[in-house]
C-alpha cells in the first residue's frame, strides 16, 4: 500500500498541530500565577504516573500459566508449515551464520522454509547465498533491483506472494535464535489464538560499550512495558525482528506498507484495527547486535520516531472509532503521551524558562516517567531471561538506562520539528551488521557511510533491522 502527495501533507498539518498545541501547552505554566505554574504537570504526573504503575509494572509481575510456552510438540503431532522471511541487502558478513542457524532450527524440514530477498545488494551477498543454497534445499532467494523502492516493506511484500505456510517469522539478517524456538513459539501462538506475536529483542553485543548495555537494558525494558500494556487489555506492538506472523492474518491486513519508515509499527496499528490480537513472549527471545555509535543511534532513533508518530497520525479516524474498546484508547492515549507528547512538552518548557527568566514547570512529569522507567529497567533487567546475560543491576546501571533514555527528549521534538516543515522522501538507509562484536571496526564502517547517508536528507526504511 502507497500514499500520495496529499497524504504527506496531512502528515505534515498533523505534525505542525502537535508541535504548535505542545508548544503552546508547554509555555502557557509560565505565565500562571505564583504557586499554579506546577498544577499542570503535578496533575499529568499523578494520573499518568498512576496508570503506568497500575498497568505496566505491577501488571507486569501478574503473569497467568497461559503466559507459559507450553511443551514442544510430540512426533505424533501435526506442526504448521512455517516460512522463515528475511530481506537482506550488503549482508555478507551475517547471512551465512543466518542460514546455518535456521539450518539448526528443530522443526519438520517439510514444513520449514528460509526465503531470503536479495534487495540489491552490491557486496558478496549474491554469491554467499548462491553457494548456501547448494547445501540447503530448504533456502529460496528473490532478488529486487537496487531502486525497487517501498525499503524494507516492499522486500517482504514480494515475498509475501511465494508463501503457502500458515506462518511468517520475519527476521533481521543479524538475527539468532534458540534451535527450540518453533517448537515453543508456534504451539503458543497456535494455543493463544494470536493472529501475530512478538519475540522479546536481545542484544548480543550488550558488553562492548556503555552504549550497547543501555540498549540491552532499554530492550528488556520494552518487553516489560509490552507484557503490561497487554495484560491490561491495552495493545501490543510488533518489533520487526522476531515477530511471527500468521499469513492469513497479513493478508486481510493489506500486507506492509511500503510508505512507512517502520513497517512494524505501521502494521500493528492494522492488525489492531482489524480485531487481529498480537501476543508477547519473554522466552526464548530473539537475539540482535545492538548499534556502537552515538551517530548510528541517532540515524536509528529518528526513524523510530517519525516512524511512531507517522502511524498515529495515518491511523488517527480509526484509533478514535468504535473499533477499539475502552481499554485500548486509554493505554494509546497514555503511551502517546508518555511517548510523545512529553518530550515535546518539555522542549517548550525549557524554553519558556529561558524567554521568560522562570523555574521549568513540567519537571514533576518528567522525573516521575523516568523514575517509573527506571522500576521497569530493574524490573525487566532482574527477571530470569534465556538467551545473552542482561546488564546486572546496580545504582550505576538504573543510572546508565535513566540517562541513556533521556535521549528521546532530544529526538522526539527534533523528529516533530522536521516532520512539520520537510516533505517527506523515501530513500535507503541501513544498519550495518558485522557479525561480530568488534566495536572500532564497525564504527569505522558507520562513519565511512554516514556522509552518504546525510546526503540523502531523510529518513527510510532498513533491510534488515526495524
Amino acid at each position: 500500500m502507497a500514499a500520495g502527495g496529499s497524504d504527506s501533507d496531512r502528515r505534515r498539518a498533523k505534525a505542525a498541530l502537535l508541535l504548535a498545541c505542545c508548544g503552546l501547552a508547554g509555555l502557557a505554566p509560565h505565565w500562571f500565577p505564583p504557586g499554579r505554574s506546577l498544577v499542570p504537570a503535578l496533575t499529568l504526573a499523578t494520573l499518568l504516573g498512576g496508570y503506568s504503575l497500575r498497568t505496566v509494572l505491577l501488571q507486569a509481575f501478574r503473569r497467568g500459566p497461559s503466559e507459559s510456552p507450553p511443551p514442544p510438540p510430540s512426533p505424533s503431532q501435526v506442526c504448521p508449515s512455517v516460512d522463515v522471511v528475511v530481506a537482506a541487502r550488503d549482508e555478507q558478513a551475517v547471512i551465512g551464520r543466518l542460514v546455518e542457524r535456521i539450518a539448526a532450527l528443530r522443526w519438520p524440514r517439510e514444513r520449514l522454509t528460509l526465503w531470503v530477498v536479495d534487495d540489491g545488494s552490491d557486496d558478496r551477498t549474491p554469491e554467499v547465498l548462491a553457494e548456501l543454497q547448494e547445501r540447503h534445499p530448504f533456502l529460496k532467494v528473490l532478488r529486487r533491483p537496487r531502486d525497487a523502492g517501498g525499503g524494507k516493506s516492499g522486500a517482504l511484500n514480494l515475498v509475501l506472494q511465494q508463501l503457502t505456510g500458515r506462518w511468517m517469522l520475519v527476521l533481521d539478517a543479524d538475527g539468532a535464535l534458540q534451535p527450540d524456538v518453533l517448537e515453543r513459539l508456534v504451539p503458543w501462538a497456535e494455543t493463544g489464538g494470536w493472529a501475530a506475536v512478538q519475540l522479546r529483542k536481545a542484544v548480543t553485543n550488550a558488553q562492548v560499550n556503555l552504549l550497547t548495555r543501555a540498549q540491552a537494558m532499554e530492550m528488556a525494558f520494552d518487553a516489560v512495558i509490552q507484557e503490561g500494556r497487554l495484560a491490561c487489555g491495552g495493545v501490543a506492538e510488533l518489533r520487526g525482528n522476531g515477530q511471527l506472523l500468521r499469513r492469513e492474518a497479513l493478508l486481510a491486513a493489506g500486507g506492509f506498507n511500503e510508505d512507512t519508515v517502520t513497517d512494524d509499527l505501521d502494521l500493528s496499528f492494522r492488525f489492531l484495527l482489524e480485531g487481529l490480537p498480537i501476543g508477547v513472549l519473554w522466552d526464548p527471545p530473539v537475539q540482535e547486535e545492538a548499534v556502537l555509535t552515538l551517530h548510528a543511534l541517532w540515524r536509528q532513533r529518528q526513524r523510530w520516531a517519525e516512524g511512531g508518530l507517522q502511524r498515529f497520525f495515518d491511523y488517527t479516524p480509526g484509533l478514535l472509532s468504535n473499533r477499539l474498546g475502552f481499554s485500548q484508547k486509554l493505554d494509546l492515549t497514555a503511551f502517546f503521551l508518555l511517548q510523545y507528547v512529553l518530550p515535546v512538552l518539555a522542549s517548550a518548557d525549557l524554553i519558556g524558562s529561558l524567554v521568560t527568566r522562570t523555574a521549568p514547570s513540567m519537571w514533576p512529569f518528567s522525573i516521575v516517567a523516568l523514575a517509573l522507567s527506571g522500576v521497569a529497567i530493574v524490573t525487566g533487567c532482574r527477571r530470569p531471561a534465556e538467551g545473552p546475560p542482561l546488564p546486572a543491576m546496580n545504582p550505576f546501571s538504573v543510572g546508565l538506562g535513566i540517562l541513556y533514555l533521556v535521549h528521546w527528549f532530544v529526538v522526539i521534538p527534533w523528529v516533530t520539528l522536521k516532520m512539520a516543515l520537510l516533505p517527506k522522501r523515501l530513500v535507503w538507509a541501513k544498519t550495518l551488521h558485522l557479525g561480530g562484536e568488534h566495536g572500532e571496526s564497525q564504527q569505522q564502517a558507520e562513519d565511512a557511510t554516514s556522509g552518504a547517508d546525510q546526503e540523502s536528507g531523510d529518513l527510510a526504511p532498513e533491510a534488515g533491522q526495524a
